[in-house]
C-alpha cells in the first residue's frame, strides 16, 4: 500500500495529513481533532429550514440536500471532519424493504424478519441501489478538500434488532429470543447483513470517504460472551470487506463499556467510547495499537460555560496518555443543544491541545 492511499488508487490524498485521520492513525498531531456523532442536524437551525417538509428518508437520497446538511456543521462549527449525512436504515430501504423513519418514532419496519423464509428479502446490495451517495459524495469532497469525509453504516446486530424489533425496542425481546432460540437463523441474518452493510461502506469509500463509522448503538443491551459468539463475527466480516482500503475504521456503541475490548478485537482502528467510562480507563480495556473517540456527556452542553470548559478538560485530561485520540462526545448531539456551545467546544479542544 502507498503511503498516501489505498491499495485500490482511489483514496483521496488531500485529507491524509489531516489532524483527523493522523489522530485515527495515532500519529503526532497539532492539536486534538474533534467532530461531533449527529453534528449534521438537528441542533442547527439552518437544518431545520433546509428539512422542512422533506421526510427524513427522502432528504437521505438526494445528493443537494445531504451536500448541504453534511457541511452545515463544518462552516458553523470548524470541526476537523464531516460524517455523511444518512441513515443506518438507508441500505435496507434500497434493497426494498418496506420501512419509513417516523418523526419522534423512529424507523419502522412494515413486516419484521423472524423466520428463514424472511432471508430472502434481504437481497445484495449493489452501487447502482445507492448511486445517489456516490453522488453526494463526489459532490461533498469536492467542496471539502482537505477536510476528511467520514462515511458510516449500522452494524449488524442494530440492524437486526431494528428489522425483527419492527422498529426501535428498549428490552430487545424478540431479538435476543431469536438469538438464544434459534442461533443459526441469528448467524445467517447477521451474515447477510455483514455483507449488505459491507457493499454500503464499500460504496462510500471508492466514492471517496476517508474513513468509515460502524454504528452498533444497540449491542450495549449485550453480555460480553453474547457479543462474542452471537455478534462479533458479522461486525467482524465487515471491518475485513473494507480493511483493503486503507481507511481507518471506527466502530461505536452505546453503552459499550463491558464489550470495549471486544469492539476493538472484532477489527476498529479506532474505538469510540461512550461518557460512563474515562478514556484512560477505556484505554486499559481496549488495549495497545488502537486509538479512541470520545467522549463528553452530550448532557453536558446544557450547563454553563464554566462547567463545560471543566468537564471538557477532564476528558482531554483522561486522554493524555494515549496513542491516538479524536474527540467526540459520548453519544449524539441532543436536538435543543446550543449551536453555539459546540462552536466553543471545537474551539476549546483546538487551543487547550495545540502543540
Amino acid at each position: 500500500m502507498s503511503a498516501k492511499g489505498s491499495p485500490t488508487g482511489k483514496q483521496p490524498t488531500a485529507t491524509y495529513d489531516s489532524a483527523f485521520l493522523k489522530a485515527c492513525r495515532r500519529e503526532p498531531v497539532p492539536h486534538t481533532p474533534v467532530w461531533f456523532m449527529r453534528q449534521a442536524g438537528r441542533s442547527l437551525p439552518e437544518y431545520r429550514k433546509v428539512r422542512e417538509g422533506v421526510p427524513m428518508l427522502e432528504s437521505c437520497m438526494r445528493p443537494d440536500l445531504v451536500t448541504e446538511i453534511t457541511l452545515q456543521p463544518v462552516r458553523r462549527h470548524g470541526v476537523d471532519a464531516a460524517i455523511y449525512f444518512s441513515d443506518i436504515v438507508v441500505p435496507l430501504k434500497a434493497i426494498g424493504l418496506d420501512l419509513d423513519i417516523k418523526p419522534g418514532v423512529g424507523p419502522v419496519v412494515e413486516r419484521p424478519i423472524r423466520t428463514r423464509a424472511d432471508l430472502a428479502r434481504l437481497r445484495d446490495l449493489t452501487p447502482e441501489d445507492v448511486s445517489y451517495v456516490t453522488e453526494a459524495i463526489g459532490l461533498l469532497t469536492a467542496e471539502l478538500g482537505e477536510t476528511p469525509l467520514i462515511g458510516f453504516a449500522g452494524a449488524p446486530f442494530t440492524l437486526a434488532s431494528y428489522l425483527v424489533e419492527g422498529g426501535p425496542s428498549r428490552n430487545h425481546e424478540h431479538t435476543k429470543a431469536l438469538m438464544y432460540g434459534d442461533p443459526q437463523l441469528w448467524a445467517d441474518l447477521l451474515d447477510r447483513l455483514a455483507d449488505i452493510t459491507a457493499a454500503f461502506l464499500r460504496v462510500q469509500i471508492e466514492a471517496g470517504a476517508s474513513a468509515v463509522q460502524l454504528f452498533d448503538s444497540w449491542v450495549g443491551a449485550l453480555a460480553p460472551a453474547d457479543y462474542r459468539r452471537s455478534v462479533m463475527p458479522a461486525s467482524s466480516k465487515v471491518f475485513r470487506a473494507v480493511a483493503e482500503y486503507g481507511v481507518p475504521r471506527i466502530h461505536f456503541g452505546v453503552g459499550t463499556g463491558e464489550l470495549l475490548g471486544l469492539l476493538g478485537e472484532a477489527g476498529a482502528d479506532v474505538v469510540g467510547v461512550d461518557w460512563r467510562v474515562p478514556l484512560d480507563e477505556a484505554a486499559r480495556r481496549v488495549g495497545p495499537g488502537r486509538a479512541l473517540q470520545g467522549n463528553l456527556d452530550p448532557a453536558v452542553l446544557f450547563a454553563g460555560r464554566e462547567a463545560v470548559e471543566t468537564k471538557t478538560q477532564e476528558v482531554l485530561d483522561a486522554a493524555a496518555g494515549l496513542e491516538g485520540h479524536v474527540f467526540n462526545l459520548g453519544h449524539g448531539v441532543l436536538p435543543t443543544t446550543d449551536p453555539e456551545a459546540l462552536t466553543r467546544l471545537v474551539e476549546y479542544v483546538h487551543t487547550r491541545t495545540a502543540r
